[in-house]
């Protein structure tokens, strides 16, 4: 299994310690490029597709409802079931 199916897996589990590292390495590994959108707003896009998200801070874990959106978004985009 690779370190991406790993995360995914572990994403799919709901974890209340996911981080933002975690998440860009595992959207990157998609095929989405990180955008700056001003403040703490970043988007993950491609050609067909784009996420919005606030980057967590100070800690940098991502919240309940973040962790959520992402796999809502993960499932309407195809890469899960």
């Amino acid at each position: 299994m690779s370190k991406h199916e790993k995360a995914l897996k572990r994403l799919q589990s709901h974890p209340t310690d996911f981080t933002w590292a975690e998440l860009k390495s595992l959207m990157q590994a998609f095929g989405y490029e990180l955008k700056v959108t001003g403040g703490s707003g970043r988007k993950f896009v491609r050609p067909e597709a784009a996420f919005m998200i606030h980057e967590p801070h100070p800690r940098k874990l991502l919240k309940a409802y973040q962790v959520r959106a992402v796999l809502e978004f993960l499932k309407k985009e195809g890469h899960i079931q």
